[in-house]
């Protein structure tokens, strides 16, 4: 991994944070990225290289130390947040979580304009995943789309000593995460018969796209990809690759191609060494991203980010609930503290991010695993081994 790409997001960040504290301008190059991005600077690097999701940073700060909206969720949320909160104190994080009762359980619309404000109030927060059952209206929705977190970045990275079939992935999926099928706009036109309204707008395509493009420059990468099904749907999709080719017009060092959603998968299963950055729409986001996901290992080591204008939410790349292992203690608990090692970067504590995305890699590479990755480790054993090298890393 280049130690050039490294430092150029660090700058990026460091330029981000100054501009947000009002210490200095951003250059030409990342304003124009601020711009379109809008967002605040995140990386995703669970090895050595990661990616900078460009912007201001928005985040709450008091004496020194970063206040975080804490969504436990259902399922095993609850029990890897206790780890998580565990491993931050541990690692010495000046963090300070404000929990936040929402659940499916638990999810009236007090309960959900409380955790919008706290998010508000704070700009960044971490969350397990909300489940939806019938007849609901889905909570991980409604908190994207109220705060605008139009873009969700998954980074799939192959990672050393996760049993899998390659072992040089490193495709960045990046998902537009507020409108398409997402809309949740359907109802009865006469008894059995559904319809139900896809949105695509040119508005929210064209920032989706940008924020794709600048990111390939930023972290530089070289090829984004636009995945679609234009042959079928030739308005709404046809106008989310219009738009993307439009885009790449103004990026001529960046390669610019577009796949049709199922041969897609098999692309991506069969060779996904060809992918590198790939833009969707939102439902074919959902469904390639989880694709990606288990061809490095699964949910259990998969890391995301929501990032809007103003807001970032944090959580697992992979949205599962785990009922069924709940309580158990053999839930694997990487993937959301990979992803508390994403947030620490969006916040600027750029050194405890690596200790601990160091850690959590060291864990995984020394046969600690839990079972889902073939190992017979438990939860705690995998947490307690986190814990233990970041106490040698503090000298303890």
């Amino acid at each position: 991994h280049s130690a050039t790409s490294v430092g150029a997001i660090r700058f990026a960040c460091n330029q981000a944070r100054s501009f947000c504290s009002g210490g200095g301008g951003l250059s030409a190059a990342a304003a124009t990225a601020t711009e379109s991005a809008g967002s605040s600077g995140a990386s995703l690097q669970h090895a050595d290289q990661g990616v900078e999701a460009g912007g201001i940073l928005n985040a709450a700060k008091y004496g020194g130390r970063h206040h975080v909206s804490l969504i436990p969720g259902d399922g095993i949320g609850p029990e890897l947040m206790d780890s998580v909160k565990t491993i931050v104190n541990v690692a010495g994080s000046p963090i300070d979580f404000e929990e936040i009762p929402l659940s499916a359980e638990r999810g009236t619309d007090e309960d959900m304009r409380r955790a919008i404000l706290s998010i508000k109030r704070n700009g960044v927060g971490l969350k397990g995943n909300l489940e939806t059952f019938e007849g609901m209206t889905s909570k991980n929705v409604q908190l994207r789309t109220k705060l605008d977190l139009f873009a969700y970045v998954q980074r799939c990275k192959s990672i050393e000593g996760v049993p899998s079939r390659y072992s040089d992935i490193d495709i960045l999926v990046i998902r537009e995460n507020t409108e398409g099928e997402y809309s949740q706009l359907e109802h009865f036109n006469v008894p059995g018969v559904v319809e139900s309204f896809k949105i695509i707008t040119e508005a929210k395509s064209r920032q989706i796209a940008k924020f794709a493009f600048d990111t390939a420059i930023k972290t530089r990468r070289h090829r984004v990809t636009a995945v679609h099904k234009a042959n079928i749907m030739k308005l709404s999709d046809g106008l989310f690759l219009d738009v993307c080719r439009d885009v790449a017009r103004d990026y001529p060092s960046i390669e610019f191609n577009d796949v049709i959603v199922d041969n897609c998968c098999m692309q991506l299963v069969a060779r996904p060494q060809q992918f590198d950055i790939m833009v969707l729409p939102n439902l074919y986001g959902n469904i390639i991203g989880n694709i990606a996901a288990g061809l490095v290992g699964g949910p259990g080591v998969a890391a995301g980010m929501n990032i809007g204008r103003k807001y970032a939410v944090f959580e697992a790349g992979t949205r599962n609930s785990g009922r069924s292992i709940r309580g158990k203690n053999i839930a694997n608990p990487s993937a959301l503290l990979l992803t508390t090692a994403d947030m620490l970067e969006y916040l600027g504590d750029a050194e405890d991010a690596k200790k601990l995305r160091n850690a959590v890699l060291t864990v995984l590479r020394s046969g600690i695993r839990t079972p889902d990755l073939g190992g017979s480790s438990n939860t705690k054993e995998v947490v307690d081994a986190v814990v233990q090298y970041l106490l040698q890393v503090r000298g303890h």
